[in-house]
């Protein structure tokens, strides 16, 4: 006598299984993209690249600061690599308009570094000009 069990059931605990599995990995991926950026309140291109970011599937949390000295100086970003505004992506630091393929780059290679850096702001910069291709510093 062989015992048959019903295919619903089954179908429904294979499914829910996968759900709970998906669900549990899904904040792995969100923290893996998402940028704290801290910039001045009066700065315009750095919502533009924050957007930008946004644009490419990053999530995006701003925070106007009054003086970025102490946030570049914790990240160890120096006066030759700064830039208007700083972001942090896990243990990663993105200073300047980086664009967002290089950043996804970064994260796809995970390579031992501190991050991403285009000083100042050179032609080419995400939502600043499109004139020529800024390349960052690693």
């Amino acid at each position: 006598m062989t015992t048959r069990f019903p295919r619903f059931p089954i179908l429904v605990l294979a499914g829910s299984l996968f759900l709970a599995l998906l669900q549990l990995s899904l904040p792995a991926l969100a923290v893996e993209k998402q940028l704290e950026v801290y910039k001045s309140p009066y700065c315009g291109c750095c919502e533009a690249w924050g957007r930008h970011m946004r644009e490419a599937g990053f999530a995006v949390e701003v925070h106007d600061v009054e003086d970025l000295a102490p946030i570049k100086q914790s990240h160890g970003i120096t006066p030759d690599l700064a830039s208007c505004h700083t972001a942090v992506l896990g243990d990663y630091v993105i200073e300047g308009h980086v664009p967002a393929e290089d950043v996804a780059r970064l994260l796809k290679a995970a390579p031992q570094a501190k991050g991403l850096a285009v000083p100042g702001m050179p032609l080419g910069s995400p939502e600043w000009s499109r004139v020529t291709a800024a390349s960052p510093t690693m």
